[in-house]
């Protein structure tokens, strides 16, 4: 079921808004409800592990004792010197 909205905004905004809702060929409420929805879906909390990030895990083994905040900080100091 549809609902008509009534919403206040700069009308410059709305400018931008319908310029970029044409160029892109879709309506302005159609852009202003996947917004709404992309922001409030809360599956999007859950991360997806893609298959390459999955494929690369594990790949690099390092010893147990072995500091990365130090390393980093080693890198970073070599870096901008």
């Amino acid at each position: 079921m549809e609902t008509k909205l009534t919403i206040r905004l700069k009308k410059k905004v709305i400018e931008r808004a319908k310029e970029y809702a044409q160029v892109h060929k879709i309506s302005l409420s159609k852009m202003v409800e996947s917004y709404l929805e992309s922001v409030t879906d809360q599956k999007k909390d859950e991360l997806e592990i893609t298959p390459l990030v999955e494929s690369l895990s594990g790949v690099i083994h390092l010893s147990e004792d072995f500091d990365f905040k130090k390393e980093y900080s080693d890198y970073l100091t070599e870096k901008y010197k």
